[in-house]
């Protein structure tokens, strides 16, 4: 059946880094578009960055120069890297699959982040 598995998830400080993965297993990877989400408490879940199955990236203002999204189709993976953290960061993350050709989209179970001192 088809997984995506968040991890790298946890506490830092603001200014800190972290790196998102997400392991997908039970469909074609290389040929989705991926991407991460993200939702504050109270708040919508909104897109933060997204993959192409050609490896065009698409970011967030919020997080333009800051976050870098990258995949390897060899390993079935999808990951983010968060540099200069802010407390606003926070949220639990997302990771998305979604084929253009099927329609078809999955999500994760989410993983935390919390940036606070």
């Amino acid at each position: 059946q088809v997984q995506l598995v968040e991890s790298g998830g946890g506490l830092v400080q603001p200014g800190g880094s972290l790196r998102l993965s997400c392991a997908a297993s039970g469909f074609t990877f290389s040929s989705y578009r991926m991407s991460w989400y993200r939702q504050a408490p109270g708040k919508e879940r909104e897109l933060v960055a997204s993959i192409s199955s050609g490896s065009s990236t698409n970011y967030a203002d919020f997080v333009k120069g800051r976050f870098t999204i990258s995949r390897d189709n060899a390993k079935n993976t999808l990951y983010l890297q968060m540099n200069s953290l802010k407390p606003e960061d926070t949220a639990v993350y997302y990771c998305n699959a979604y084929s253009i050709l099927t329609r078809n989209y999955y999500w994760g179970q989410g993983t935390q982040v919390t940036v606070s001192s």
